[in-house]
């Protein structure tokens, strides 16, 4: 779902607008390491959660 995802892309998570914008720093066999402005680091399942690319 989040194939197209390349570092430093700014996304948001549809199921957690609270932690603000994030920045992709990097995706590695389907995971996907994104830094949020309100939550910090967070590794997600790239096939469980599309992410939104602003």
């Amino acid at each position: 779902m989040n194939d197209f995802l390349t570092p430093g892309q700014l996304v948001t998570h549809p199921q957690q607008p609270e932690w603000g914008i994030g920045q992709v720093q990097s995706v590695i066999n389907g995971k996907i390491t994104v830094n949020f402005e309100e939550h910090g680091k967070v590794v997600i399942n790239g096939a469980a959660v599309k992410l939104n690319v602003i």
